[in-house]
């Protein structure tokens, strides 16, 4: 009987395990402004200094088992580095199907920065990580484990894959524009990227290929500034009057024929961020969700901030209800006007306020 029974059993986990790979997608962050370099590698180093990013998000937490995300990104822009740009490090772990599959990937990211005129740049950045995947074989049950009377008792006849730990590199490259008016109140940044660009073999097994489907990024952001306001740095209450901020975007995605859209704004006045996304997914069975987000940024220096910002998925299409939406949280740690190279270690970043105001906002992030 138990022989009977591995026939099937082995169909359906090969089946299972190629399809989780045809049919996944990169996990994706609602608060995609706050994970950039996890998007585009032309991120690094796009505003001088030093910014460390951590993001969490814990997806459809009423399933029983969820699905956990975790992103880590540390990037320093200098204009004295080779290519005038920057470098980074990027660390995300994520595990798929029901969690006994998971992933860690370590890379590293440079950027090289083109002035194309007083008030536009371009950012070419490339991507190179090192991936481990592996899956926990001893946590699936299998039919032959199986009694009608006393449930999981036998032991599996079924052999183990191949091979229970994968390493690979994976590649990614990508563009960017930032531009900003006249006035010096509106500034925008919109790239195109592509990641896995070869496609890495993912698979446990020896008799199938797994290709890494390729993901097609474009992204578009906005920040306004209405209004006049002190700058932060000489400001005693710290921020309390800097003008009222609005940074409206757009991220498209595109992987393996599942393609997701967000759309949405962000805002920020006395130090408190409020905003909301809304999130779709057109694959076989369409999904939409909207992202509430909330926030706070302590100003603890001259040219340090510290953010933290928390959001909420609420599960629209009906097919996801009773999920329990995401939660997601980012913490932001900005160190600005650090140099690597030169006498001066450290420079003040004055964007919001006097003479140097055209002359650095392309280089400080006003948001």
């Amino acid at each position: 009987m138990k022989k009977i029974l591995q026939i099937p059993v082995t169909i359906g986990l090969g089946l299972f395990l190629m399809m989780s790979a045809v049919q996944g997608q990169d996990p994706n962050y609602s608060q995609w402004l706050n994970a950039p370099l996890y998007y585009n590698p032309a991120f690094t180093g796009l505003n001088t200094g030093i910014r460390a990013r951590f993001s969490a998000r814990d997806q459809w937490p009423n399933l029983p088992v969820d699905f956990r995300t975790c992103y880590f990104s540390l990037d320093m822009g200098d204009r004295n580095l080779p290519g005038s740009g920057g470098i980074g490090l990027l660390i995300n772990r994520d595990n798929e199907g029901i969690g006994f599959i998971r992933n860690l990937s370590v890379g590293l990211s440079l950027s090289v920065r083109i002035p194309l005129a007083r008030n536009l740049i371009g950012q070419v950045g490339i991507k190179g990580s090192v991936v481990e995947k592996w899956m926990v074989w001893n946590d699936f049950v299998f039919s032959d484990q199986l009694s009608a009377k006393y449930g999981n008792i036998y032991n599996s006849m079924l052999n183990p894959p191949d091979d229970q730990q994968r390493f690979f590199p994976d590649f990614g490259v990508g563009g960017l524009v930032q531009f900003m008016n006249q006035n010096g109140d509106i500034t925008g940044t919109a790239g195109l990227a592509a990641d896995h660009l070869f496609q890495p073999d993912e698979s446990f097994l020896s008799i199938a290929k797994m290709p890494l489907p390729r993901k097609y990024v474009a992204h578009l952001d906005l920040i306004f500034t209405l209004g006049q306001g002190a700058n932060s740095s000489q400001n005693p209450l710290k921020g309390l009057y800097d003008p009222f901020r609005i940074n409206p975007g757009i991220l498209y995605q595109n992987q393996n024929n599942m393609s997701t859209i967000q759309v949405g704004v962000n805002m920020l006045k006395f130090n408190i961020y409020l905003g909301g996304y809304f999130k779709a997914t057109t694959v076989n069975a369409p999904s939409t969700s909207l992202m509430v987000i909330a926030g706070y940024r302590y100003i603890m220096g001259e040219n340090v901030n510290l953010k933290f910002m928390y959001s909420y998925d609420i599960q629209v299409s009906r097919n996801l209800q009773g999920t329990g939406g995401a939660h997601e949280i980012s913490l932001i740690l900005e160190f600005r006007g650090i140099k690597i190279n030169g006498r001066n270690r450290f420079s003040t970043c004055s964007s919001e306020d006097g003479p140097d105001r055209k002359k650095n906002y392309l280089e400080c992030s006003p948001f």
